[in-house]
Parts: C-alpha cells; sequence; structure tokens
C-alpha cells in the first residue's frame, strides 16, 4: 500500500489497529530497525509501549543512542505518550565477555527498563523461519523457546496476568 499521498499518513495503521482492539489482546508490530513512514507508523501504534531488541553485540551499543533520539524525536512531534515498555536482550553468547559487557551497559542505558528474559544465540532458533515455524514448535525443548516463554510470561506478568506454567 502507497502512503506518501494519504492524509495523515503516519496515523495509518494506528486507526486500522484501533478498529481491532477489542479482538485482540496483544498485536506485535516487528519494525525495520531505520526510521522509515513503516517504522513511524509502527511507533505510533504502539499504544501500550515499545519493545526494543538489542542484540548482544558491540554495534548494538552504538544504535542505542540513535534510538533514543529517534523515539524522543517521535514523542515531540507526534505521539508524547510513547513509551518504551522494555528493553529485550537478544543473540546473547554466554561464552564471551562482549555479550556480558553489552547486558551491563544496556542496563545502564535503560535502567528499570531490561526483560528479565534473555534470548541466547541459537542456531535452532536461526533455523525455524526456513521451516515456517516458530521456535515454540520447531524446537520446543531449546534454551531458546524456553527463553521466549519466559519473556512471554513477564510481559503478562507486568499486565497482571498470571499463566499456569506448563509441567515438563
Amino acid at each position: 500500500m502507497e502512503l506518501i499521498e494519504t492524509p495523515r499518513r503516519e496515523f495509518r495503521l494506528r486507526e486500522i489497529l484501533t478498529a481491532f482492539s477489542s479482538r485482540y489482546d496483544y498485536v506485535l508490530i516487528d519494525c525495520p530497525p531505520s526510521l522509515s513512514l513503516l517504522t513511524v507508523n509502527g511507533l505510533l501504534a504502539a499504544r501500550d509501549g515499545v519493545l526494543i531488541p538489542v542484540q548482544c553485540e558491540y554495534l548494538a551499543l552504538e544504535g542505542i543512542g540513535q534510538l533514543t533520539q529517534t523515539l524522543n524525536r517521535v514523542r515531540a512531534s507526534l505521539y508524547p505518550e510513547l513509551k518504551i515498555r522494555g528493553v529485550v536482550l537478544t543473540m546473547y553468547d554466554s561464552r564471551t565477555n562482549l555479550a556480558a559487557d553489552v547486558v551491563s551497559e544496556v542496563r545502564k542505558f535503560f535502567p528499570n527498563q531490561v526483560m528479565q528474559a534473555i534470548i541466547p544465540r541459537s542456531i535452532r532458533l536461526a533455523e525455524a523461519p526456513s521451516y515456517g515455524l516458530p521456535i515454540a514448535y520447531y524446537a520446543p525443548d531449546s534454551t531458546a523457546a524456553k527463553s521466549y516463554a519466559a519473556l512471554a510470561h513477564e510481559i503478562l506478568a507486568q499486565d497482571g496476568v498470571s499463566i499456569k506454567q506448563l509441567v515438563q
């Protein structure tokens, strides 16, 4: 869909999702890491906040400043209520000092906003999309699947929703 000529194009996704808000408890919108019209639409549709994935790698630290500037610009000009729901650390490799350093730096930069669940680097996680399956179905016993389940439970707990843990 071409949005360039559309009036209020920045709010198009928000307006569409508002019409469906009573039908869904959660809507996750995966946006590209660049400031494009699609990303702005995603940010303006983030009624309950933004989850920021951060890879546990050096260059991800470089991007945090740019991301913060983007969020501040969107708040200043279009959506003052935009909030960070949480920061999700991804591609964590416990064997490296760099990953631990990134975790520490991100926690300093976003105090009290980093989710406890950390998503590990995983071959199974990388393979799952090529089979057209989410990790929970492709490799349900993998560390990555369990980490994503923990993240989901953490988000639900923030909203006061309790989910009974499955017996494994």
